[in-house]
Order: structure tokens, then sequence, then C-alpha cells
């Protein structure tokens, strides 16, 4: 299991919207083995983990490790993660979240609290946060070496770059 891996696509998870089985399916994008599983059940379940989840982001956008700490360990409480070891490639032993009975929704709710838990732990719980670009509301996993991220795309980066290129300019305009 790649964990940071898991924990940038718990970020991509939660900005995703996902309104019925043709939206999960669409998210799952190169997991072409899960589509067939996708159920409505699934996705209301991922509708609510989303809402539980937005608040660790927000809190660790604000620095608040506390609220990123007991935020992730209520939804480990809630949601149990049975970690295993895969060794269906014997020179590439790796973890996995779930075994193979669980639903699509188990086991996007494993990977992405497993991975954003181990996240926490290796690289701190500000390292979660949320876009710095108005009106955009989405959530970013901060990778860079030296915790600087603040958009959550290179589209949002650019687009709040040119609106103050714009603000510089108008001002020196009017003075």
């Amino acid at each position: 299991m790649d964990f940071l891996r898991y924990a940038e696509q718990s970020a991509a998870l939660l900005n995703t919207e996902i309104a019925d089985v043709d939206a999960l399916v669409a998210h799952l994008t190169g997991r072409e083995w899960l589509h067939s599983q996708c159920t409505d059940r699934d996705c209301m379940l991922l509708r609510k983990f989303q809402r539980e989840l937005r608040p660790v982001f927000e809190a660790g956008e604000a620095g608040d490790v506390e609220g990123v700490v007991e935020g992730l360990n209520a939804l480990m409480v809630r949601h149990p993660i049975t970690p295993r070891i895969a060794h269906h490639d014997h020179e590439d032993l790796h973890m996995h979240v779930a075994t193979k009975s669980a639903s699509v929704a188990e086991l996007l709710l494993g990977e992405s609290l497993l991975g954003l838990a181990t996240l926490v732990c290796d690289l701190g719980p500000t390292r979660l946060g949320v876009c710095s670009a108005a009106p955009c509301t989405n959530v970013f996993v901060d990778t860079s070496p030296n915790q600087s991220r603040r958009y959550c795309s290179d589209r949002c980066s650019s687009r709040a770059n040119v609106a103050a290129y714009r603000a510089r300019q108008k001002a020196v305009a009017g003075a």
C-alpha cells in the first residue's frame, strides 16, 4: 500500500461529487475491477464519509493538531480498518486495507483513513489543507518539501496569481 497515494486519493474523494453510481465509477478511473461492485449504498456511505472527513482537512489548514488527530481517531473508531499483507506478488509485499468481501465504500474509507493516519504521523497534521483560491473549497495533501502548498491544483494557483497580478496593476494605475 502506498500510503501517500491513498492520502492523496482521500483528498480526491473529498473533492468528488458522488451523486450516483456513475459518478462513483468515474471517480474510480484506473480501478476498473471495482466498477461492477459499485452500489447506491456505497454512494450514500461515501457522501456521509465526505461530511465526516472534511473537518479533519479544515483542522489541518487551521494548524489544529488536536482537531486532526482526534478527528482521524474518531473516524477510525467509527470505520475500523483491517490491514492485510498482500502477497500476490512475492517480490513486492505490501499492505491492503480490506478483504475481498469489503464493499467499495469500505475499501475507499479504509484506504483513506490508513493513508491519512500514516501521512499525519510521518509528515505532520498540517499537511492537510483547503484551497486558498476563492471560491474553491477543494482540499489537498501537501507533500511539498517546505510545506508551502496553498492551492488544490495548478489551475487554482494560476487563477489566484493572475488575479493578484491584475489587482497590483490596477493599484499602480490608480496611484
